[in-house]
This record gives structure tokens, C-alpha cells and sequence, in this order.
């Protein structure tokens, strides 16, 4: 709790990379909606669900068209669930046309930007870009 009797944030960090870079932000995620319950402020299903989809999409596409490892950050407050992927890549996410066979996929933007409330590209200092998606706690929920 911080000094002013409102609860901090709580926060997680991880350098990924590689194919297991996905399943290593699921992993993050879990980890701090556990962290969360334990402290007494647990992450709504619907939010946890959500913010497992967009963390993994948003890791995958780092890593497949980003060189080098990316960032994320996932931080959970009263307003909801923050995700952010960082990599060395400046071009920003674009949409496409989806596969409707599955065979080249297509279905990721889209997704993270119905899933989230808000979804926004910054450029990075380096050179490269962070996504940023918020996830809301839902009304009444939490």
C-alpha cells in the first residue's frame, strides 16, 4: 500500500524470446493474476482470459517479425489489466486479411483490439515500438 492508502500497482517484467517466447508471457500473466489473488485483489476471469490472448499474440508477433528478443510488462490496478510488448521493430502492427483456412493466420490484430479497451503504438527511444493494450475490469466484476 503506498502512503497514501491506495494499493500500488502490482507489476511484472520479462525479456522474451525464441519460440517459447508465447508460452513464457502466459506464464507472466498467470504468475501476476496468482500474485494479485494472494494479495487479496484478484484478476477477473474474463480479464486474466483476455489478457492471456492479447499477451500471447502481441509476444508471438514481436517475435516473429521484430529481430532480437522483445519486453513485456504487465501491470494490474483498480482500473484493469495493462499489457506491453516492446521490440526493435518501428513499423507499427497492421492488419490483414484473414486466412479462412488458418493456413497464414490473419485473426491476431483483430483480436487484441476487441479484447482490449484501448490499443496504442508508441515509438521506442531505441528505435523500436511498444504496444500498449489495456484490459477494464468489467462492470461489476472484481
Amino acid at each position: 500500500m503506498s502512503e497514501s492508502g491506495t494499493l500500488r500497482p502490482l507489476r511484472r517484467h520479462c525479456r522474451c524470446e525464441g519460440g517459447g517466447a508465447p508460452a513464457r508471457a502466459r506464464r507472466e500473466v498467470r504468475s501476476l493474476a496468482e500474485e494479485a489473488g494472494a494479495d487479496g485483489r484478484p484478476v477477473p476471469t474474463a480479464v486474466r482470459e483476455a489478457a492471456l490472448l492479447v499477451a500471447s499474440e502481441l509476444v508471438t508477433n514481436a517475435v516473429k517479425y521484430a529481430p532480437g528478443p522483445c519486453g513485456l510488462d504487465v501491470v494490474w490496478s483498480a482500473g484493469g489489466l495493462d499489457i506491453d510488448v516492446t521490440d526493435s521493430n518501428p513499423a507499427p502492427p497492421r492488419g490483414r486479411r484473414a486466412d479462412p483456412t488458418g493456413a497464414t493466420g490473419g485473426y491476431g490484430w483483430p483480436l487484441v483490439r476487441w479484447l482490449s479497451s484501448r490499443v496504442d503504438v508508441r515509438p521506442t527511444p531505441e528505435g523500436g515500438k511498444t504496444v500498449h493494450a489495456h484490459i477494464p475490469v468489467p462492470p461489476g466484476a472484481g
